[in-house]
């Protein structure tokens, strides 16, 4: 009990410190997830919200895919984007593998189906609302859906952070494609689960903390949204 209790004394010494090893790993574990997350809204937004308004031919199919890639194993990510990245892989010759921009890659493909899925009811649940009053208005399906995502952005925001929180707190993919090398592909979580099995709590348990901190407040943000949608917009 006092090695545990010295351990969360270091540990909070380390963080209220800004131990110089610390910050740099929270720095880079924060420059690869909010990279990932920025990506993943580029391509997953238009995508979920063409769905929400586009009728084709294998629209509730597609639908059916993004809602089962929300559970898209991390590991198998992590695999795939390996396998790519490789000197052997189709895009071998990048030469990024090993590098915070491969990281960046897995945690895109892994949220990306995340905010296109959440993304697309929110747009769909509006469209089904406003259609014919935006029909009426003259709007065609695409102004609509840029209509619609301008009305939702604060429920699209929340989906973003969503997004954001399950990149930061990721570490198979990351772990396969970085290689968790020290200054350089080494985030928090990698460091908390390598330093737990060498032993070194201290830093493991500093990481932690801001972790669990860094998830508090982007649930704090998310809920500090929705009561401001719900207060402007009713």
């Amino acid at each position: 009990m006092t090695d545990l209790g010295e351990a969360f004394a270091a540990a909070w010494a380390l963080v209220t410190g800004l131990d110089s090893s610390l910050a740099g790993i929270v720095l880079l574990s924060l420059q690869v997830s909010l990279s990932a997350a920025f990506l993943a809204t580029l391509i997953g937004l238009p995508l979920g919200a063409a769905i929400a308004v586009g009728r084709f031919p294998g629209r509730q199919l597609l639908i059916v895919l993004l809602n089962a890639l929300m559970g898209l194993p991390p590991v198998v990510v992590g695999l795939l984007i390996y396998l790519l990245l490789s000197r052997a892989g189709p895009l071998g010759s990048l030469g990024i593998l090993f590098t915070p921009q491969a990281m960046i890659i897995a945690q895109t493909v892994l949220i990306v189906p995340i905010i296109a899925a959440l993304s697309r009811q929110t747009i769909e649940d509006a469209w089904r609302e406003y259609s014919e009053q935006l029909r009426s208005l003259g709007a065609r399906r695409l102004s609509g859906a840029m209509t619609l995502i301008w009305d939702t952005r604060f429920s699209l925001l929340t989906i973003v952070l969503a997004g954001f929180g399950r990149a930061a707190a990721e570490v198979g993919a990351v772990m396969i494609v970085g290689g968790n090398i020290d200054g350089v592909t080494r985030v928090m979580t990698t460091t908390i689960a390598l330093e737990t099995s060498k032993g070194d709590l201290p830093l493991a348990l500093g990481l932690g903390i801001v972790l669990i901190t860094l998830v508090i407040l982007l649930n704090g943000l998310a809920a500090v949204i929705r009561e401001v949608a719900q207060r402007r917009y009713g």
